[in-house]
């Protein structure tokens, strides 16, 4: 008997212990989810080439580091509390359901507490470890995205290009903790960044616009239902983009001119990314090129920003 109750006791603390350890590893999964790896990591990656397009020859190693730490708390903590305000939409959505909030992995509350220190230590971090340009304008990228953007995308599809000009302010940061203070080429950076996200969001707002709908967003919608205004807008962003890489040739600047490399590089990519947004402009079967857009123009960035880094070596 009493042996049984041994053997009763070790197996009732193994099965609590396991269940502890899954909580546990649940937890940081959660936590880990809120922060939106993938989007961070872009912020993260979009930072450090503005970092290294001013000097890549001679970079400090600690201030990219810091850099690149700081960025990467900063957004996740922007991602967690975006997710923090939108918990009651995401749990309408198809798509966003499964997020920590609306599958009630995470309280509010701790979603909360964990966003606001990401963000501050991230802020300290490039403050202290940067400079205060790039600290500032990491702190105007949380204020747009969180009080403008967020809101925002319930009432208006000019959303999207609010969001975009948060989203284009990381390679300005990176450029700014490199060169000290802004400069025509850091904000050449920015335009790339911000025109290339609208017809890439412009793809996914339209492949996605039943959930869209379904959570109260209006990034679809410009007055038609077909998506004819929305392709259309995006084929003119699209446009824009392509006629905005090739400034850096151009412009005055005490940086080295981008070479032939750089020119051969941004033709082909550019090409590369018109045909699908003409596509998806004129095609019949949008929610196909919507995707393929889409797909497109996630290939198409990191590639233009590497031989805009590369060509300065040669």
């Amino acid at each position: 008997m009493n042996l049984y109750l041994v053997n009763l006791i070790k197996s009732i603390s193994r099965q609590s212990s396991s269940t502890v350890d899954q909580h546990i590893a649940l937890d940081w999964r959660a936590y880990y989810e809120l922060t939106k790896p993938r989007l961070s990591l872009l912020s993260v990656f979009t930072a450090a080439l503005g970092f290294l397009v001013h000097d890549p020859l001679r970079p400090d190693i600690s201030l990219f580091i810091c850099l690149s730490l700081g960025t990467a708390l900063a957004a996740g903590g922007a991602a967690a509390l975006n997710q923090w305000m939108e918990r009651k939409e995401d749990a309408l959505m198809t798509r966003t359901s499964s997020r920590p909030l609306p599958a009630k992995l995470l309280s509010p509350q701790a979603a909360f507490c964990f966003g606001m220190f990401l963000s501050s230590l991230g802020l300290i971090i490039l403050g202290l470890g940067t400079n205060f340009w790039a600290m500032g304008f990491t702190f105007a990228t949380l204020l747009i995205y969180l009080l403008f953007y967020t809101p925002l995308k319930k009432k208006s599809s000019w959303a999207i290009e609010v969001g975009a000009v948060a989203g284009a302010l990381p390679p300005l940061i990176g450029w700014v903790a490199a060169a000290g203070s802004p400069s025509a080429y850091g904000w050449i950076l920015f335009g790339i960044l911000f025109t290339w996200q609208l017809p890439h969001f412009m793809a996914i707002a339209w492949n996605f616009r039943d959930d869209y709908n379904k959570g109260g967003f209006k990034l679809h919608h410009l007055g038609d239902e077909s998506g004819y205004l929305l392709s259309r807008k995006s084929l003119l962003y699209t446009f824009f983009l392509t006629t905005l890489v090739f400034s850096p040739l151009f412009i005055e600047s005490s940086q080295k001119v981008p070479g032939l490399f750089y020119l051969l590089s941004a033709s082909v990519l550019s090409l590369y990314l018109l045909l699908p947004a003409i596509s998806f402009y004129s095609s019949k079967n949008r929610d196909k090129s919507a995707r393929k857009l889409f797909f497109v123009t996630i290939i198409y960035l990191p590639l233009l920003l590497a031989t805009l880094v590369i060509d300065r070596y040669l």
